[in-house]
């Protein structure tokens, strides 16, 4: 396992053979991952860098603290903010959640403790959240006078619909492990203490999977959300394309009829 950190607060771990199960791992563990401006910077660049690496198939997203997962914006650093300062912080805290959002390749969130606010989106960013049973999830931005703004308006009601999600964003309530498994808020729970386990074994699993096929499956699930059918098998189709005459294509093929694993060329 190799390590490389980004800043102060962001640290990633490639696992595995080849280091195709990359770790993007939250560690400020003083504030439970409050996320400050420099945090976001180095979300972003973390972001920038692994979705540039064609030899990252999956990313891990965990937290390095016992008790949370990421409590959301640094408010201590945001009320020492002038409202000019508030508006220059805007971009560098966006680029943190688009940063998860818009990776490339399949994302799991491993969530433990304490989700909340924009912890809560980091892990909405992604594609599937493991939580194991001691999580907390919330977005509780109205309590403080704002509003979730690090995609939560838009990616909660995605997953829990429109009406459920109105009423978790007014009530600004907290959902414990159990509920927010009924209510589809977290995909898969796990006993406590093993959530970065099992989502690193996911991860694992999903890796072995070709590299272009997961690209471009995400790719169509992604562009392809919320477009009426026709227009969405037009984006599967395009997705089909870009992989159907590839080596991974053609590697997969001949080492299902030749009973091997493949050994995928990754083009």
């Amino acid at each position: 396992m190799s390590e490389e950190r980004y800043g102060e607060f962001v640290l990633v771990r490639r696992h595995g053979d080849g280091g195709h199960v990359a770790e993007l791992a939250l560690d400020r563990p003083k504030a439970m991952n409050a996320v400050s401006s420099e945090m976001a910077r180095s979300i972003g660049a973390a972001c920038a860098a692994l979705g540039a690496d064609n030899g990252v198939r999956v990313v891990v997203l965990t937290s390095t603290h016992e008790r949370a997962f990421c409590v959301g914006a640094d408010l201590k650093e945001r009320n020492s903010f002038s409202d000019a300062d508030l508006l220059r912080q805007r971009p560098v805290a966006r680029g943190a959640y688009t940063g998860v959002l818009e990776l490339p390749v399949p994302t799991i969130a491993s969530v433990h403790g304490y989700a909340l606010g924009g912890g809560f989106e980091l892990a909405l960013s992604c594609d599937v959240i493991v939580a194991d049973e001691t999580a907390v999830v919330g977005l509780p931005e109205v309590s403080v006078g704002v509003i979730p703004g690090g995609g939560g308006t838009q990616l909660l009601p995605r997953r829990v619909g429109a009406a459920r999600a109105a009423e978790l964003i007014f009530s600004a309530r907290r959902v414990e492990a159990a509920e927010a498994r009924a209510l589809g808020l977290v995909d898969e729970l796990v006993a406590a203490g093993t959530d970065r386990e099992a989502a690193l074994s996911l991860a694992a699993r999903i890796a072995g999977n070709s590299p272009v096929g997961l690209r471009a499956a995400k790719r169509a699930l992604r562009l392809g959300h919320g477009l009426d059918l026709r227009a969405g098998l037009e984006v599967e189709d395009a997705a089909w394309r870009a992989v159907a005459f590839s080596g991974d294509r053609a590697e997969g093929v001949a080492a299902f009829n030749e009973k091997r694993k493949p050994e995928w060329p990754g083009v």
